[in-house]
């Protein structure tokens, strides 16, 4: 009888061990298995869950724009006066809907691709309409000297700026300074050239590209990589390394990320590639991801941080290369004197920031973020926010800046880009990864404790019999 009871026991604590071992055998090869399978679902090849979130984003894509409207405009004209702002938005179209255009897979391991250009204003997710009139920077006006320095074309220019009643600034509605318009300026000078102007003009019926990517078939840790753009590996806009072309288009990135790793990505609408760091977790839709910000030694001045001085173009603007928060970028629009910065000049010089009234910096609003599930290498949720600005300097020689006391760097609008992961795609994708995921790891557990308890308990129990047996 003590023996069967004892050999109960023993066998009991053997299962117990059994199953302990076997949880504990789960831990790698399970990640061997999710490993597999990611990598297979991962590569940008038709028919995989990346291909299907490649070829056209998996939720809703949305612009907002602010634009700043001059509230003290006769003061800043007639006097110099430093500019009064005031931000009015958000102003909402709804891009990035439609699919990939041109795609060709390489024999080298890549894919080529178009990304088309549309926007589509969104009258219920903004404050007004596209026909809300504001008081704004003369785009050509301003750009004029940037464009043609010498002083006897200036003299020209300033004949036909006068015929043409324009001054430094100038009414525009909304959907004028953003997609187009035909500038009054222009239209006067009797040269061969397109008299429409606008930001982000002309915008719908473009594209952007060509990218060539890696799909990730022939090495996973390349997947998603811009390997060209444009059928080049650099942009020709920046001195040494800034002028490369790096990282992801930011829409994923490869497999199993870590949260010791930069995250570098391209964007075409600054032109340059950039990267994020960790800053921590965030649940999104029952998913784990792992939000990676813009720091702000990206825009800090070479004085601060070495890396960044192949982005330091003009000496007497960046007071040699001491000023922080500001990209020049000219050179990737033509020569117009267009600045980059973060939304209300964050993480910028204070000599920038107080050139202007009605700015207030907050990194809750106005940084950059990547929401990316570390497994899949997916970004699942983000906000890209950016200002465009316009260097205004001195023109004597032109009567509507010969009040412009001293160069500045003027604020015309901030966009916020973003994106979540819609309900039917989150669904899909706990099922299909985060939850089988997650359901491994839980099993791993309750094998591991289920089998450690049991071994202990039956072992505790043989124990106690023995030795009151011995007794």
């Amino acid at each position: 009888m003590g023996c069967n009871r004892n050999c109960g026991l023993l066998t009991g604590a053997v299962i117990g061990a059994v199953l302990a071992i076997f949880g504990g055998v789960l831990i790698p090869v399970g990640d061997h298995l999710i490993g597999k399978a990611i990598k297979k679902e991962a590569v940008i090849s038709n028919g995989t869950i990346a291909f299907e979130n490649w070829l056209v984003p998996g939720s809703s894509v949305y612009r907002q724009f602010w634009v700043f409207d001059v509230q003290n405009p006769s003061e800043v004209l007639d006097q110099g006066a430093q500019p009064k702002l005031e931000q009015r938005g958000p102003y909402t179209y709804r891009v990035r809907y439609l699919p990939k255009e041109n795609i060709t897979e390489n024999s080298n391991g890549t894919i080529s691709y178009m990304l088309p250009n549309v926007a589509r204003f969104e009258p219920d997710m903004s404050v007004g309409t596209e026909n809300d009139t504001i008081t704004c920077l003369n785009l050509a006006v301003v750009a004029a000297p940037a464009l043609y320095p010498n002083p006897f074309m200036q003299l020209l220019l300033n004949t036909w700026i006068k015929a043409s009643k324009s001054s430094m600034l100038q009414n525009r509605t909304v959907k004028e300074l953003l997609w187009g318009y035909k500038d009054p300026f222009l239209s006067k000078v009797p040269f061969p050239l397109n008299p429409v102007l606008g930001v982000f003009y002309p915008y719908n019926g473009t594209f952007d590209g060509l990218y060539k990517v890696y799909t990730g078939k022939e090495d996973i840790k390349k997947t998603a990589i811009i390997e060209s753009y444009k059928n080049k590996r650099n942009l020709s806009y920046w001195e040494g390394l800034c002028d490369l072309v790096n990282g992801t288009d930011g829409a994923s990135f490869p497999p199993f990320v870590k949260k010791d790793q930069i995250l570098r990505f391209f964007s075409s609408d600054i032109c340059r590639s950039i990267y994020g760091v960790f800053q921590g977790k965030q649940d999104v839709k029952g998913i784990s991801l792992y939000r990676f910000t813009v720091p702000r030694e990206a825009f800090a001045s070479p004085a601060e941080v070495r890396d960044n001085y192949c982005f330091c173009t003009d000496q007497v603007i960046s007071k040699n290369c001491t000023l922080a928060g500001v990209l020049d970028i000219s050179a990737c629009k033509g020569g117009r004197p267009v600045f980059i910065s973060l939304p209300h000049f964050l993480h910028a010089s204070d000599s920038i920031l107080h050139d202007v009234e009605g700015l207030s910096p907050n990194e809750e609003e106005h940084e950059t973020f990547l929401d990316v599930e570390p497994i899949t290498g997916f970004t699942l949720q983000f906000a890209k926010r950016l200002q465009v600005n316009l260097l205004v300097k001195p023109a004597p020689k032109i009567q509507a800046l010969s009040k412009v006391q001293k160069p500045y760097i003027f604020p015309l609008l901030w966009l916020n880009e973003s994106a979540v992961i819609g309900d039917a795609k989150a669904e899909m994708f706990r099922n299909k990864v985060t939850g089988r995921v997650q359901m491994l790891s839980v099993l791993q557990m309750v094998l591991m404790i289920a089998g450690s308890v049991l071994f202990l308990a039956f072992m505790g129990s043989y124990f106690i019999c023995r030795s009151k047996k011995l007794k």
